[in-house]
């Protein structure tokens, strides 16, 4: 089957616009999902739908309008995240929920929201926009890069379970991507302590960090990357676009992990 119909998290900004805008232009419907309802470009094979991907019920509801619509629906794209920034040291519970809420249980509410009309299908695309840094932890982004890892195994573990029912999943890891993801990122209350023990190396750090993410890849490389696997016949695993970012993908798998701490501790 071709895809032609898709459900969009994230949609409003940064990737999830781009990645929306892209597949529309290609003659996609994109249902795209924000907590504003709102999209960046309008285009009329793009539908904006207020959708709150951490509640179960209303993705429910939105993926059942789908198919009443359209009949159909080939592919979820789970863009949908948020940023926390700060040492592991003095960060609450209720913080590191916080994390987890939209980026992992947000993205495994609505794949399994989508599950059962892929099963009827007999086909269905499953896309979750992960992060290099589900591979490559930075320091003072251990709630983001373990949240982003844990969506990583899921999707992976995901397409196992999947195996032979036409049903493919997919993961996407951005490196630097220039969106209002920067100016959005949460601090800690641990982080914006004056008295941090951590205080010299965070704002240092943090610099370097934002530096990185306002110089980097446009978002229409990685919505670019997500056109390319939905065109596909069979959809790759996992997907790191660009090819410096693919290189460091492969020298935190060859090398030892404690190399790859010390080269991180030197550049952050």
């Amino acid at each position: 089957m071709e895809v032609k119909t898709v459900l969009l998290t994230g949609g409003s900004s940064g990737i999830g616009a781009a990645t929306a805008i892209l597949l529309a232009k290609n003659g996609i419907k994109v249902y795209a999902g924000s907590r504003r309802g709102t999209v960046a470009d309008s285009h009329p094979n793009i539908v904006p739908v207020k959708l709150d991907v951490n509640d179960a019920e209303t993705t429910k509801l939105v993926v059942e309008r789908i198919v009443q619509e359209e009949g159909r629906l080939d592919a979820v794209i789970c863009n949908a995240g948020a940023g926390i920034y700060g040492p592991l040291e003095g960060t609450t519970e209720e913080e590191a929920r916080e994390q987890f809420e939209t980026t992992y249980f947000g993205s495994f509410k609505t794949i399994e929201a989508c599950l059962p009309v892929f099963r009827k299908q007999n086909f269905g695309r499953i896309i979750t926009v992960t992060s290099v840094m589900a591979v490559l932890q930075l320091p003072f982004q251990g709630l983001y890069s373990s949240a982003k890892a844990a969506l990583l195994s899921l999707s992976q573990s995901l397409s196992l379970e999947l195996k032979g029912t036409g049903i493919e999943c997919c993961s996407i890891l951005p490196g630097d991507v220039s969106t209002g993801f920067t100016s959005a990122r949460k601090k800690t209350e641990a982080a914006r302590r004056e008295d941090s023990p951590y205080r010299e190396r965070m704002e240092k750090n943090l610099a370097k960090i934002e530096k990185d993410e306002l110089g980097g890849m446009a978002p229409s490389v990685i919505a670019n990357a997500i056109f390319r696997q939905l065109g596909r016949r069979h959809m790759a695993v996992r997907v790191i676009p660009r090819i410096d970012y693919k290189a460091v993908g492969f020298l935190v798998r060859v090398l030892p992990a404690k190399w790859v701490l010390s080269i991180l501790n030197l550049i952050y």
